[in-house]
C-alpha cells in the first residue's frame, strides 16, 4: 500500500501549486505557454478531487474544487472561456463537476451552468448514425473520447431536470459505437469513425481509424461505467446492454495486460513491437475502471485484482522523485486524428506523440484508481467489524 501513501503527498503537491489561472497538471496549456480555459483536463482533475473529499471527508479538496470551478463560472452561468457554438464535446466534461458542487455549496450559478452546457447537446451536429460531431472542426467523426467526455453528463442532465426523455437518445449513441466501431475479432473499439469516409486517416470501405489506443479506449471504458451508474431501474434492458459492452470490453482487455507491472501498452495489441511502451493515462483509466465495475457489481469481485495490479504497477514504476519532488511519468500528451499536424493514426504516430511527466490525464486516473482501493479497503474494514460484531454476539 506504499502507492497510496505516497499519493496523498503527490495530490497535495499538485493543489498546493496551482491556481484556475495556471495548474500544475495542464501540461499542454504549460507547454503552449497560453492562459488556462475552461477545458476537459482540468475537469477530469477537479472531478477527481470531488471524489476524493467524498471518500476522505478532508475539506481542502472540496473547498479547492470549488475555488477552481467558481473562477471559471459567473453569475448568469456563462462560463469563462467557453463558447458553446465550438461545439466541442471535450468542453462538457467539466461540467461533470457541477452537479456535486451545486449539491455541496448551493451556488445557484452552477446550476444555470448546466443549462449553458446542455444547450451546447441540444444544437451539437450529428453524424447520419444519429451520434454527436466529437467536434465542429472534425465533422462527421465520432471518437470513443466524446462519449467520455459527455455522455455521463448528457444522461445525469436529462435524469436530473428532463425527467430523462433523452436517455434512450445518449443509450443509442453507445449502440452505434458498439456496432461500427468494435473489433469482431479481439472485441477491441478502434479510436475513431468518419461517417462521410472524406478523412484521410480512414478506411474508405468501413470509416475506421486503424490502430486501437489505449486512452482512447479507457475513456471509452469510463464512459460505460459511468453512465450505467447512472442509469435508473427503470432502463433495465439499456443498462443490461452497457453491462455487457462493459464486461466484453475488460474481458478483451486483459489479455493484453502486461503480466510484471499490470499496465497496457499505447497501442493496446502491438506490445512487443518498438518503441511501444506502458503508457501511464490509459493504464489508471483501466485500473480505476476495473475496480470501479468489481464494486457495483458489474464485474465479478475477482476482477478487482486486476485493476488493484494495475494501479500499483503505475505507482511503483511511474510515480517517482524527481529533484526533491514527486512527478507521474510515460504520459502521452495527446493524440487525435487529422488536422494540419496529419494526424494519420498510424502506429508510428501514435509513437511520435510526447510523453511527459504530471499530466491530469494520467493524474486524475490514477486519483480515481485511488478511490477505488479506498472504497475497497472501507467496505472490507466494514465487512470484518460486521463479522466480529455477530460473532461476539453468538458468544454471549
Amino acid at each position: 500500500m506504499g502507492g497510496s501513501r505516497i499519493l496523498n503527498t503527490y495530490i497535495r503537491q499538485l493543489i498546493e501549486t496551482s491556481t484556475p489561472q495556471a495548474p500544475a497538471w495542464n501540461i499542454e496549456k504549460i507547454r503552449a505557454g497560453k492562459p488556462n480555459t475552461w477545458n476537459y483536463i482540468d475537469g477530469c482533475m477537479i472531478k477527481a478531487l470531488i471524489e476524493l473529499y467524498e471518500i476522505t471527508g478532508k475539506t481542502v479538496y472540496l473547498d479547492f474544487a470549488d475555488r477552481f470551478i467558481d473562477y471559471f463560472v459567473q453569475d448568469d452561468g456563462t462560463i469563462k472561456y467557453y463558447d458553446p457554438k465550438d461545439y466541442n464535446l471535450d468542453n462538457v466534461n467539466a461540467g461533470k463537476t457541477l452537479y456535486r458542487l451545486y449539491e455541496l455549496t448551493g451556488k445557484a450559478k452552477y446550476r444555470k451552468a448546466m443549462d449553458t452546457i446542455y444547450g451546447q447537446l441540444g444544437h451539437q451536429p450529428r453524424t447520419k448514425e444519429g451520434s454527436f460531431w466529437h467536434k465542429l472542426i472534425y465533422p462527421n467523426q465520432i471518437w470513443l473520447d466524446g462519449l467520455y467526455m459527455a455522455q455521463p453528463f448528457y444522461m445525469q442532465y436529462e435524469l436530473s431536470y428532463r425527467d430523462g426523455r433523452a436517455c434512450s437518445d445518449s443509450f443509442h449513441q453507445f449502440q452505434v459505437v458498439h456496432e461500427l466501431m468494435r473489433n469482431d475479432r479481439n472485441g477491441l473499439y478502434y479510436h475513431a469513425y468518419d461517417s462521410s469516409r472524406k478523412e484521410f486517416w480512414c478506411d474508405p470501405v468501413t470509416g475506421l481509424s486503424a490502430n486501437f489506443w489505449l486512452r482512447a479506449e479507457g475513456w471509452f471504458a469510463m464512459a460505460l461505467i459511468d453512465t450505467w451508474e447512472l442509469m435508473p431501474a427503470n432502463m433495465s434492458a439499456e443498462k443490461d446492454a452497457l453491462r455487457r459492452m462493459f464486461v466484453d470490453l475488460i474481458d478483451a482487455m486483459l489479455p493484453y495486460q502486461d503480466p510484471a507491472t499490470g499496465m497496457w501498452y499505447q497501442v493496446i495489441n502491438m506490445g512487443r513491437i518498438a518503441p511501444n511502451y506502458l503508457e501511464t493515462s490509459g493504464s489508471a483509466i483501466f485500473a480505476n475502471a476495473i475496480m470501479k465495475g468489481a464494486r457495483l457489481g458489474v464485474l465479478d469481485e475477482r476482477y478487482f485484482d486486476y485493476g488493484y495490479k494495475a494501479f500499483q504497477g503505475i505507482c511503483d514504476t511511474c510515480l517517482n522523485e524527481k529533484d526533491g519532488r514527486l512527478t507521474l511519468d510515460n504520459i502521452c500528451l495527446v493524440a487525435g486524428l487529422g488536422n494540419k499536424n496529419h494526424r494519420e493514426g498510424t502506429f508510428d504516430y501514435y509513437m511520435r506523440e510526447p510523453k511527459v511527466r504530471n499530466d491530469a490525464k494520467g493524474v486524475a486516473p490514477l486519483v480515481l484508481a485511488y478511490i477505488e482501493v479506498l472504497r475497497h479497503e472501507k467496505a472490507a474494514a466494514e465487512r470484518g467489524d460486521a463479522e466480529r460484531g455477530a460473532a461476539g454476539r453468538g458468544a454471549m
